[in-house]
């Protein structure tokens, strides 16, 4: 028994050991594939991104360092190329029509230059109609803004307890005349002094009686541009009472870009043309260039006079102002056409096509002269015979953003956020979400307008019914990714219907359009045409982009301070 006992402990320990050696020695083995398969990894150049920054690249999976979303890979297509090339599937590039034109030499015409602009009430002409005396606002004619005045005509009715003692003395100082004349002539001519009329002064002295509530009248002609009393207000001599525009004559301002100041002369003529009266040039001059630059939007104001006697233009009204230089030709110089060039203030970029018969394209910082005739004479950066990209320029460079090269608003590369891809993710939705986005869409298009319009209380309106939209759509089915999306938007639109600026409601509305047009990019059908478009200068010159309904441009990031700002970059 005992023998047995000590073979039955010796065959334990043999297995015993035998187990040791294959957990910790096969351990060992596992760790050293690991490492071996992590470096394999790594050296394949295997990258990870986050959806929502997808400047954020990381050799090994994980959190998103900015929003805690799972990182996923990135496309690793573009292997052995340059930091300023990119490729693009044959497949994206047809759905962005992007084409490519040879630019040759050829002459260059200075002759035509378009500017947009619009119209502005002529300050010069601007009139303010003020208090002459101390008193009270009795009544009040004027009724509102924009109504027309006449010479003469009588604008409000002032209580003045100074100018009922003037006329009492005037009254006194009458039946003095013969005997002291002179103080007769001081009280008219402190009367005077008030503004009032011989024919008033006199009316004063032949009735015999004091005017308790004393009219005044408009010294010009013209149309009531502000209101700045109300009735039963104190005025003192010089207040302003109301501010008189004469739009017989009107200003057209432009913004002109630095490349073109050299075309633009004080004293030069201009055509401007408005959609109002599509039939109709209106001449204007140029008075004045402005001799700063605005160093953010990298223009300059240039206006110019527009006789306005029959009041068709109206102040606020969008034109466009056409200026025919001299004819001057250029030979032997490379251009390119308006459409390929992205213009960021500062830089101005080209993507070019290396090889023809590849879908990769390199990009270009170029020097450009003055744009004429629908095209830029190149001064640096290309040469005669390249491919250069003319239709789907801004589809490229988001391209290149997503995949972190450099870019037109990345002059060293880091990607930021354009949405025109949906780059490296895809996700899933029902049909029944599909059918609830689509009304989402409908209350965020008319958020966008209400940015637009600068109405801070619409848009809190607006995200207010967009986001009890949202919250209908989480019940529904989609992935795990999906639901990230839909909660960011759930948050940016809570956040503006809370805020208390136009300006706080724009910037959370950056990151309310990414997010939506990431999740219409994966959508099958939508229930509208609809445009995505960019303006390279929203969110502090980092670009920011917007769905509309409309292709004309309606800037919701600067309103009517740059309402035309941006350009179409992708259709759905």
């Amino acid at each position: 028994m005992k023998k047995k006992n000590i073979i039955y402990i010796g065959v334990a320990v043999a297995i015993g050991l035998l187990i040791g050696y294959f957990i910790f020695g096969g351990n060992s083995e596992t760790t050293i594939t690991d490492e071996h398969d992590h470096g394999t990894e790594a050296a394949s150049g295997q990258m990870w991104t986050c959806s929502m920054h997808p400047q954020i690249m990381q050799l090994e999976p994980g959190s998103c360092p900015i929003c805690g979303m799972d990182l996923i890979p990135a496309d690793a297509a573009g292997e052995g190329l340059s930091h300023s090339q990119i490729s693009m599937t044959t497949n994206a590039m047809t759905l962005a029509g992007v084409e490519t034109v040879t630019v040759g030499k050829g002459g260059v015409s200075s002759g035509h230059v378009k500017l947009s602009g619009k119209v502005a009430v002529n300050q010069e002409s601007d009139a303010v109609q003020s208090a002459y005396f101390n008193g009270r606002i009795e009544r009040l004619n004027i009724n509102y803004e924009g109504e027309e005045v006449k010479r003469g005509q009588q604008l409000a009715t002032i209580y003045s307890p100074e100018l009922v003692s003037a006329q009492q003395e005037l009254l006194t100082a009458g039946k003095l005349k013969e005997s002291q004349p002179q103080l007769y002539n001081a009280v008219r001519n402190k009367l005077k002094l008030w503004k009032l009329s011989e024919s008033q002064i006199n009316q004063i002295e032949t009735s015999g009686k004091v005017v308790e509530n004393f009219p005044v009248y408009a010294n010009v002609s013209g149309v009531v541009s502000s209101i700045m009393v109300e009735e039963g207000d104190y005025v003192k001599t010089g207040s302003p009472l109301v501010k008189v525009a004469n739009l017989n004559s009107v200003w057209a301002i432009f913004d002109a870009y630095e490349n073109q100041l050299a075309l633009f002369k004080k004293g030069q003529t201009l055509e401007v043309s408005t959609k109002s009266y599509p039939n109709e040039i209106f001449q204007a001059t140029i008075s004045f260039i402005d001799p700063l630059l605005n160093n953010s939007s990298r223009t300059l104001e240039v206006r110019a006079e527009l006789d306005n006697k029959k009041g068709l233009l109206k102040p606020g009204m969008f034109v466009v102002g056409e200026i025919k230089a001299a004819e001057t030709m250029t030979m032997d110089v490379v251009t390119v056409p308006e459409s390929a060039v992205l213009w960021t203030g500062e830089r101005s970029v080209v993507y070019v096509q290396p090889n023809p018969g590849e879908s990769v394209f390199e990009m270009r910082e170029v020097v450009l002269g003055n744009l004429s005739n629908g095209s830029y004479p190149v001064v640096s950066g290309i040469e005669a015979g390249e491919e250069v990209v003319a239709k789907g320029t801004f589809t490229v460079d988001a391209a290149a953003q997503l995949q972190g090269k450099k870019s037109m608003m990345n002059k060293s590369g880091g990607a930021t956020m354009t949405g025109h891809e949906g780059h490296g993710m895809k996700m899933d939705f029902s049909n029944a979400f599909e059918t609830g986005f689509n009304e989402v869409l409908n209350s965020y298009l008319k958020l966008k307008n209400a940015l637009v319009d600068s109405d801070m209380d619409g848009a809190k309106k607006w995200a207010s019914e967009t986001l009890q939209k949202v919250q209908n759509l989480k019940s529904m089915e989609m992935d795990k990714m999906g639901m990230t999306h839909v909660e960011k938007i759930e948050e940016y639109l809570s956040n503006i219907s809370e805020k208390s600026s136009i300006e706080s409601q724009r910037k959370d509305f950056v990151l309310l359009s990414e997010n939506m047009i990431l999740i219409g990019n994966q959508l099958k059908g939508l229930d509208q045409k609809l445009y995505l478009q960019h303006c390279p200068m929203a969110d502090n010159n980092k670009g920011a982009n917007w769905i509309s309904a409309e292709k004309e441009i309606r800037n919701p990031y600067y309103g009517e301070a740059m309402l035309t700002c941006g350009s179409v970059v992708h259709t759905w």
